[in-house]
């Protein structure tokens, strides 16, 4: 492929992205089709052999939510470390004790809230917006990734969504947006009793906790943090209900 006609796609393709960022058609779907998407939401959090794959999404979102909160902060993002195993690190600079503790908060809660977020756009029209703006997060967030694991792990999930912002329709990019919406909030979900295991069940664990990495960085106690780790999460899914009203009204 030579350069001009590489050019072109890219070009064509960023086309895509800026159409999505219109406000579109708010979803409307039928029973069916609204507990096909719920049911291809729970295939991919609760079977292991898919939670595995899509866990992996799951803990990059959480990974750019310490990366964006360090960056509210004034923080220098000096890079994200991603694992198999569903493991993660994002490394900052700074010295404000404050600004490290808003920057360790915003990682558990974060796939919530952007799952509700997700489910808003899907039933306002804004699907496309939430894809292109997905889209370019993750291909930009691919500048920061600094271990091999995270490198595939990161590739993946952004070429997934630059496909779909190439191929998807309107109609499919609704349900796409709200499915993993879906999907992000209950991995939210599945993270915080995991977490909770790592402090009542496996305490050697306990440093890759964030709970456990606050209460060292602040003196407030783990059991706190990990309560409002799921008041966040927990407000989270009480709006996506709310949001969701109108399909099942």
């Amino acid at each position: 492929m030579d350069t001009g006609a590489a050019g072109s796609i890219i070009s064509a393709w960023f086309s895509k992205v800026a159409n999505g960022f219109a406000r579109g058609t708010p979803l409307e779907v039928d029973w069916t089709v609204l507990v096909l998407i719920v049911a291809g939401a729970a295939v991919l959090t609760v079977p292991r052999p898919t939670w595995r794959w899509f866990g992996l999404f799951v803990t990059f979102v959480h990974e750019l939510g310490h990366a964006f909160a360090a960056l509210m902060t004034g923080q220098m993002v000096k890079g994200i470390h991603l694992r198999f195993d569903h493991s993660g690190q994002m490394r900052s600079m700074g010295r404000s004790r404050l600004a490290a503790a808003w920057t360790g908060f915003w990682g558990y809660p974060v796939p919530a809230v952007v799952g509700a977020l997700l489910v808003w756009a899907a039933f306002n029209g804004w699907a496309g917006f939430a894809l292109s703006t997905g889209a370019l997060v993750l291909l930009a967030a691919l500048l920061f990734i600094r271990n091999a694991q995270g490198l595939v792990i990161a590739c993946g999930c952004a070429g997934v969504s630059v496909l779909l912002v190439w191929f998807a329709s309107p109609f499919a990019v609704s349900c796409i947006t709200l499915g993993v919406g879906i999907a992000l909030l209950a991995g939210a979900v599945r993270d915080w009793f995991n977490v909770l295991g790592v402090h009542t069940r496996r305490r050697r664990s306990l440093q890759s906790s964030d709970a456990f990495i606050l209460y060292q960085r602040t003196g407030v106690p783990a059991v706190l943090w990990l309560a409002a780790f799921a008041v966040v999460i927990a407000a989270s899914a009480a709006a996506a209900l709310w949001w969701f009203r109108p399909a099942v009204g």
